[in-house]
C-alpha cells in the first residue's frame, strides 16, 4: 500500500458518487422587485427627499455658487483693500449700485455667497466629523442634516439683516 499522500485518489478527496441537482437560475425562489423607468413630471413632485439629501445636494450647489461668483468675491476682496478711494467705491456699490446693477441685486448676490460659504462650511464639517466617527446610522444623519439647515439658514438670516442695515 502506498503512504496517504501518494495515493491517486486519497479518501479526504473522494468524489461524491451521487449526482448534484442544479437548481435553474430562471426559477427564483423569491419573486424580483419590478423595476420601470421614471416619469419626471408624474413622479418627482411626490417624491419626499430626506434632510440628508437635501444638505448633500445644496453642498454640491453652494460650492458651484462660490466658485462661479469667485470672480465677484475677487473683485469685492481687491476693492475693499487697495485703497481709501476703492473702499468708497466698494461701499457704494452696496448704497447706489454698480452700473446697471442695482444695489438691492448687489446685496443680494452677496447675501447668496454668504449662504453658500456658511452652508459648504458646516456641511463640510458634518461630513468631516461623519467620516472621522463613522457615525453613519440613519438618525445621526438626520438629526445632523437638520442641524446643518438650521444653522446655516439662521447664521444667513443674522449676516443678511446686517447686511441690509436692520442692526
Amino acid at each position: 500500500m502506498k503512504p496517504l499522500g501518494l495515493q491517486r485518489n486519497p479518501p479526504i478527496f473522494k468524489r461524491p458518487t451521487k449526482s448534484l441537482k442544479v437548481q435553474p437560475m430562471t426559477d427564483p425562489t423569491h419573486p424580483r422587485p419590478e423595476f420601470r423607468n421614471i416619469n419626471a413630471f408624474a413622479d418627482l413632485p411626490s417624491y419626499r427627499l430626506p434632510a440628508a439629501g437635501w444638505v448633500s445636494i445644496l453642498h454640491r450647489v453652494s460650492g458651484a455658487l462660490m466658485f462661479l461668483l469667485l470672480p465677484f468675491i475677487i473683485w469685492m476682496f481687491d476693492k475693499s483693500i487697495s485703497s481709501e478711494i476703492s473702499f468708497a467705491k466698494f461701499r457704494a456699490a452696496f448704497n447706489v449700485g454698480i452700473g446697471f446693477y442695482p444695489a438691492w441685486f448687489i446685496s443680494l448676490v452677496t447675501l447668496a455667497l454668504v449662504w453658500a460659504y456658511l452652508h459648504h462650511l458646516i456641511a463640510g464639517l458634518r461630513h468631516l466629523y461623519m467620516d472621522a466617527t463613522h457615525s453613519v446610522d440613519k438618525a445621526f444623519g438626520h438629526r445632523s442634516a437638520v442641524f446643518t439647515l438650521t444653522l446655516s439658514l439662521g447664521l444667513t438670516v443674522l449676516l443678511g439683516a446686517k447686511l441690509f442695515g436692520l442692526y
